[in-house]
């Protein structure tokens, strides 16, 4: 290819790029735009520059949805269901890969095939069963099924990240005198870090903003989590449009710049467990 044809397609590239970028943020630029406007002008004009520029509607939201509780109980079950994710994801990935006989596959399989079951098919069987084991409307309850359905992605992920471990190294601590766990402790999870950082962004992604589970599982209202409390704000005569936004960016601002923050990890990860699975 010429230098004479190369540069105006590589400037062709770059404005799609930046198109396609602004298509994608555009949904930041009306949440944030209308959380800072009256409730007059967001049904004037979603699209609009605020005439009013006022805060008042995060004062009220903060107050009406009990912002802190929502918070706290969405970082409650964020946090222990994604710990929990990685420890027995990454333990469970690990053991398949040095033990890869016909059980480990066959449990592999069903890992893998359970990620292409939608959840609303097994919805209403999975809310008899929590019911009956005691894990509906319990902060624990829902973490236990957050398990459940985020283990499969989890050990995908690590498993073709695992091969990718040395067993030198392990046989290595074997003869420093490590035991098992002490060699998956001290060897394997640094050598698993980015996909585990991976792992953490995707699973929290999904888990700080679903409803679906929550709204199925959590009844009480002190146990609700952000997108709940954002959901108190739509009733039958009236959507408090001003009030839901603001509650929504304020639940937004720490996930977004904790993914500014790792998203790195996540093209790495991806592109390394590709390679090595």
């Amino acid at each position: 290819m010429s230098r004479q044809g190369y540069f105006p397609r590589l400037l062709i590239l770059e404005i799609l790029v930046i198109l396609a970028a602004l298509v994608f943020l555009s949904p930041f630029y009306f949440v944030f735009v209308n959380s800072v406007k009256p409730f007059g002008e967001i049904l004037k004009n979603a699209a609009a520059w605020p005439q009013n520029f006022t805060l008042e509607n995060y004062g009220r939201a903060w107050q009406e949805v009990k912002f802190p509780v929502v918070f706290m109980n969405s970082v409650f079950v964020t946090a222990f269901s994604i710990t929990g994710m990685v420890i027995l994801g990454s333990m469970t990935a690990w053991r398949m890969v040095r033990r890869p006989h016909a059980v480990s596959r066959l449990i592999f399989i069903l890992f893998v095939a359970a990620m292409v079951i939608p959840f609303q098919s097994v919805m209403i069987p999975m809310v008899k069963v929590a019911k009956v084991l005691g894990l509906i409307n319990t902060r624990p309850g829902v973490i236990v099924i957050y398990l459940g359905f985020g283990m499969p992605l989890t050990v995908f992920l690590l498993h073709g990240f695992a091969k990718g471990v040395p067993r030198e190294l392990e046989e290595s601590a074997y003869i420093d005198g490590c035991n098992t766990m002490q060699s998956f402790i001290h060897v394997v999870l640094p050598m698993l870090r980015i996909m585990i950082v991976t792992v953490i962004i995707l699973q929290t992604l999904w888990i700080w903003n679903d409803f679906l589970l929550p709204a199925i599982t959590l009844f009480s209202s002190r146990l609700h989590t952000i997108p709940l409390g954002i959901f108190r704000f739509f009733g039958q005569h009236m959507d408090r449009w001003d009030l839901a936004l603001a509650t929504l960016s304020m639940g937004m601002f720490p996930i977004v710049v904790m993914f500014l923050f790792l998203q790195k990890y996540v093209i790495q990860g991806v592109t390394a467990g590709s390679v090595k699975g």
